[in-house]
């Protein structure tokens, strides 16, 4: 099934190959085809292509260890830094928030919500001038303020963070109703609705 190109960023062929690309760039990880479709979001035939494409476009490298195909960005290619560049800004938010947002204890789950969580989603409209991070649990407030801040400086855009309690995002309120029922993307556990 062939995606449509991201509504943040319709410079890559597909949805999937941002995410793919996100998972080895944005990481430095080096995966087996498996890990990577699993983590990238992607049915297995799907990663598998875009995997070929990539390495024969020399952005992505392979290698062999017994049976198992492990994959990894190209460092040696001259176009994986501005890819890395883009894709931090376009979808970097979610996988550099994971990063910063899981040294934190007393977090029990965090998502992004509002305009740059629906354009992610594939939602039309105008490009997100900032980032909402909801954050539930009982962390330090300056440390997540302060994580948000680098993650700020990194992708290029605010990071506005709201933190509540779970008991207080239980609650009903307008604002939290609207929220629980528009686009939302996870960064730490599950969306806490679902």
């Amino acid at each position: 099934m062939r995606t449509e190109a991201p509504l943040l960023a319709p410079i890559f062929r597909s949805d999937g190959q941002a995410r793919l690309l996100s998972t080895l760039l944005l990481t430095g990880d080096e995966l087996s085809v498996t890990d990577l479709a699993r983590q990238a979001g992607l049915a297995y035939p799907t990663a598998h292509r875009e995997v070929a494409r990539l390495v024969d476009a020399g952005i992505l490298s392979e290698r062999q260890v017994g049976r198992t195909r492990l994959i990894r960005a190209n460092d040696e290619s001259p176009l994986v830094d501005p890819l890395r560049e883009i894709l931090t800004v376009v979808t970097g938010p979610v996988v550099i928030l994971a990063e910063e947002l899981g040294r934190i204890d007393g977090i029990e789950s965090a998502f992004l919500y509002g305009s740059f969580a629906a354009r992610m989603l594939g939602d039309a409209g105008p490009a997100p001038h900032d980032i909402d991070v909801m954050v539930l649990g009982e962390p330090d407030v300056d440390t997540v303020y302060e994580a948000c801040t680098r993650v700020e400086a990194a992708v290029h855009r605010p990071v506005n963070p709201t933190i509540l309690t779970s008991a207080e995002f239980a609650a009903r309120s307008g604002f939290l109703d609207n929220v629980r029922n528009g686009p939302a993307v996870a960064v730490i556990g599950g969306l806490p609705w679902h």
